[in-house]
């Protein structure tokens, strides 16, 4: 392994170069972000072959094995389908142009509680609710 790690040189003797994307959620804070790689496969000097990451040109661990959040640095990450972060921003951001509230309304809601209006602001965490382990 620290025949591989550090050594540039061997970026471009790649045999085969895979694009991949992931969605990364942590369960601990809700922080959710996209990342796309390219898996560099390799040979060794003595044929046996194994793989770089490189993310934004920069040769990084594989995100598949102990992924970190970027927020608070947990682990407890899950790695879903590209685009799963992007879709909940994009359809949160087209509801909060959708429904844009007037001052009368946000008198009125003034002396509502969020549950009594109905409405409701959706983040990345309240939609990862349902996978969160409880504590036993």
């Amino acid at each position: 392994m620290s025949e591989i790690a550090g050594q540039s040189g061997l970026r471009g003797a790649a045999t085969a170069v895979v694009h991949e994307s992931y969605s990364f959620a942590c369960m601990r804070c809700g922080h959710g972000w996209e990342q796309s790689y390219e898996i560099e496969h390799h040979n060794d000097a003595e044929g046996h072959e194994f793989v770089m990451y490189v993310a934004e040109g920069q040769v990084v661990p594989s995100p598949l094995s102990k992924p970190t959040c970027q927020n608070c640095d947990s682990h407890v990450v899950r790695i879903m389908r590209p685009g799963q972060v992007s879709s909940v921003r994009d359809a949160v951001h087209k509801q909060q142009r959708r429904t844009p509230q007037t001052e009368a309304q946000e008198a009125a809601a003034e002396g509502a509680g969020a549950g009594e209006r109905g409405d409701h602001h959706w983040h990345l965490s309240d939609l990862l609710h349902p996978f969160h382990r409880k504590a036993s």
